[in-house]
């Protein structure tokens, strides 16, 4: 985690998107690196849809170099994490600052997607199957 700024203004927000966590630390003043638990973003999701998903609220605010992001990010897949630290990132954004509140709600942000996956039941193929049934 970089140390030039003092923890007083860092500013921490968590993230979550099916089983995946992201704990995010947002440092002001930064140049626009975001690293995920230690590797820059790029590297860390591969894909850069992904990655282009994870920046969104930072583009739609219009403050892609105002911070610095470092997220801890675990549990889920790659895209659940990608969902999440998006999440993290709006969240953070809002405490950072109150105005940018509407843009990011409009854009669906703020909204955190809990589709998980469903238990299996007794008597039970999986969550909902049912064995077939036999007349005779």
């Amino acid at each position: 985690m970089s140390t030039d700024a003092p923890a007083a203004q860092r500013i921490r927000a968590t993230g979550k998107r099916k089983n995946a966590v992201a704990r995010v630390t947002l440092v002001p003043g930064g140049t626009g690196q975001i690293t995920c638990n230690g590797r820059p973003i790029e590297q860390f999701f591969g894909r850069p849809v992904l990655v282009t998903q994870a920046k969104a609220p930072l583009a739609t605010t219009g403050t892609e170099g105002a911070f610095d992001v470092v997220a801890l990010l675990h549990g889920g897949g790659v895209s659940g994490q990608a969902g999440a630290l998006r999440h993290g990132i709006a969240r953070a954004l809002t405490v950072a600052d109150e105005n940018l509140r509407p843009d990011l709600k409009r854009e669906g942000f703020l909204t955190r997607d809990a589709r998980i996956k469903e238990r299996k039941k007794a008597g039970l193929k999986g969550a909902r199957k049912r064995p077939q049934f036999s007349k005779r």
